[in-house]
């Protein structure tokens, strides 16, 4: 029997090599897996042509995936510093990578990562037609931001971020209810700066049946882009970003009907109290779609710290239904992230997805924490540094306070209550000031 996507296979019964692999990175079994796909609840992002993928499923029933943004700027356009930064963001468990150049040679770059990294990658045709086609916004036709879609689903992209959900209506209603931060999506501001200039429908809305066409053709996931995500916590949960998810709704049903795969991006900047909510409400209006979340951004004080702020938020989302959390780097809202700013990123989004993945009680997450709680139990250092989930900034932290006795760290020394617990426990005596 064929099939064109994962979700024909998975509506015709077809197993596919890949929703085995996943089945077993999951520990669920593959009958379930495929009626979650079926359904549209899980996700298997794989382009046909992207050859080097290991496959993975993205759904709230699944492991938290995480997503690492990179890609050249104007200012920034060296490709070898952004293939650095992929390889350690693969290395470091990223299951995602979502390349958003906007200078330089764009493709270059997008097929270097299809043809070798193994992570699932993503990219905004928004930001690439203006690369490509290096003309005054205004003068790009509705056929070329589409036919840039087709580019990238030939260069082997898993998953696109397409920003169809901000249509005329939703424009109105944009601009009917004024915000203190406006849109704040590149993606978002550029399409809506071109239907303002132009007066026509957003392209993306207005063909969306031929972008499903086209993903339908290489099985590339339509990440449906939040252009109205809130950019200030001020601005959450209000009028213009319920509305664009509304239609996003609409659009994923549209979409099943193809049997393209979709999952929906969610807001940026929220308050806490919020998060769960909004989960409710993505869950409710997109049928149960992956939810893609960057963030939340709980509190807007913190440059330098949004690493932080991300991860408080990412965790709460992820714990009520997200499936996929966009990592936040300490550069955000400052700079392009470096090398080391990619990996302060990814360490708090993997904490964020860890934690919520314990709490939704996911099969084998606690294995981790088990191991690090032996290993803590027995006072076994390089055991600790070995399960830690940076090894190398556990190790420099204990060797920079180096302690008189090896069994204990230069914080509690001989009044250390794991080690005078085993002691007592064990029969024998603890003086603590005479040994």
């Amino acid at each position: 029997m064929e099939y064109t996507t994962q979700m024909e296979a998975a509506r015709k019964g077809i197993l596919t090599k890949e929703m085995k692999i996943v089945a077993e990175k999951e520990y669920i079994a593959p009958e379930k897996l495929m009626q979650l796909i079926a359904n549209g609840q899980v996700i298997i992002p794989c382009n046909k042509l992207h050859q080097s993928i290991s496959p993975n499923g993205v759904g709230a029933a699944l492991r938290t995936k995480i997503n690492v943004n990179l890609g050249t700027s104007r200012d920034m356009t060296n490709l070898e510093v952004e293939l650095a930064k992929v390889t350690r963001a693969v290395n470091m468990g990223a299951e995602a990578i979502m390349d958003l150049s906007s200078c330089g040679d764009t493709r270059k770059f997008r097929r270097k990562l299809t043809e070798s990294c193994p992570a699932m990658i993503g990219t905004v045709p928004i930001y690439d037609a203006v690369v490509y086609y290096h003309k005054p916004l205004i003068k790009i036709t509705s056929e070329e931001w589409i036919d840039i879609v087709k580019m990238h689903a030939e260069d082997g992209v898993d998953f696109m971020t397409i920003h169809c959900g901000i249509n005329q209506e939703t424009a109105q209603k944009f601009k009917r209810n004024k915000r203190l931060m406006n849109i704040v999506s590149r993606g978002g501001s550029i399409i809506f700066a071109w239907m303002e200039m132009t007066g026509k429908e957003n392209p993306f809305y207005e063909h969306f049946d031929e972008i499903l066409e086209i993903c339908r053709q290489y099985d590339v996931t339509l990440s449906l882009g939040d252009a109205c995500r809130p950019g200030s916590i001020f601005d959450g949960t209000d009028a213009s970003q319920i509305e664009e998810l509304i239609t996003l709704g609409e659009l994923t049903k549209r979409a099943w009907e193809k049997d393209v795969q979709v999952m929906i991006e969610g807001p940026g900047h929220m308050p806490m109290n919020q998060i769960p909510a909004n989960m409710e409400i993505q869950k409710k209006l997109c049928h149960g779609a992956p939810f893609y979340v960057l963030g939340p951004i709980v509190t807007d004080i913190a440059p330098g710290y949004d690493h932080i702020t991300s991860a408080i938020g990412g965790a709460i989302a992820a714990q009520h239904g997200a499936a996929f959390l966009c990592y936040v780097t300490p550069a955000e809202h400052l700079r392009l992230p470096d090398v080391e700013d990619v990996k302060e990123g990814i360490i708090a989004t993997r904490i964020a997805a860890h934690a919520a993945d314990i709490a939704k009680g996911l099969p084998h997450v606690l294995d981790w924490d088990m191991e690090m709680d032996q290993a803590r139990h027995k006072l076994d250092w390089e055991k600790m540094f070995e399960v830690a989930i940076d090894p190398n900034k556990a190790k420099k932290y204990r060797a920079s306070s180096k302690p008189m006795k090896e069994d204990t760290c230069s914080m509690c020394g001989n009044f250390c209550a794991v080690k005078n617990m085993n002691r007592i426990l064990d029969g024998e005596i603890v003086s603590i000031f005479d040994e």
